[in-house]
């Protein structure tokens, strides 16, 4: 191979590296979960009414910016009607990434997701009341020992009685 062949073979080699994009890995969440029974306190008929309602809490570290999100799942009863828009008054998930500390943790950034009155209000075509749901993922620039942290707010329907708060388990700290 003459030189003029190899000076150019290794510039293109230069080139396709330079450009090409780089590798980063996702960052690894810690996540943790916990699950309730909780009573449709709305409804005080004869058919079973409890839903089991579990909240993962995930939280991630990259450099100094860190990373939550929720999932939450639900198996809730079989109703009386397919998709019944009246079950909930209204029902949020809150997100929340904490700063651990001795005693009880300070609330550094939160957001709620009230989508989810909608996800739980969504049945199959037999009317059973089982599902999930996925925040988006909040963040936050931050020092050590933070960690990811969810609450449950149902209104139930009929209930009055306002939002009652569903505290969850909290991730391990990043």
């Amino acid at each position: 191979m003459s030189t003029i062949k190899r000076v150019a073979v290794a510039a293109v080699a230069v080139m396709a590296v330079a450009a090409a994009p780089s590798a980063t890995a996702a960052p690894a969440y810690k996540c943790a979960s916990s699950t309730k029974d909780i009573d449709d306190s709305g409804y005080d008929g004869p058919w079973p009414d409890n839903w089991k309602v579990t909240v993962r809490a995930c939280a991630a570290r990259s450099g100094g910016t860190v990373y939550a999100y929720a999932e939450v799942k639900w198996d809730g009863p079989v109703f009386r009607e397919v998709d019944d828009p009246t079950i909930f008054d209204g029902a949020k998930l809150r997100s929340q990434i904490k700063q651990s500390r001795e005693g009880t943790d300070p609330v550094v950034v939160e957001r709620d997701f009230p989508v989810l009155e909608e996800r739980l209000e969504d049945s199959t075509s037999n009317a059973n009341y089982d599902g999930h749901y996925r925040t988006p993922t909040i963040s936050l620039r931050a020092g050590p020992g933070v960690l990811a942290d969810s609450v449950l707010f149902l209104d139930w329907h009929g209930d009055g009685r306002g939002y009652q708060r569903h505290d969850y388990t909290a991730s391990p700290t990043v």
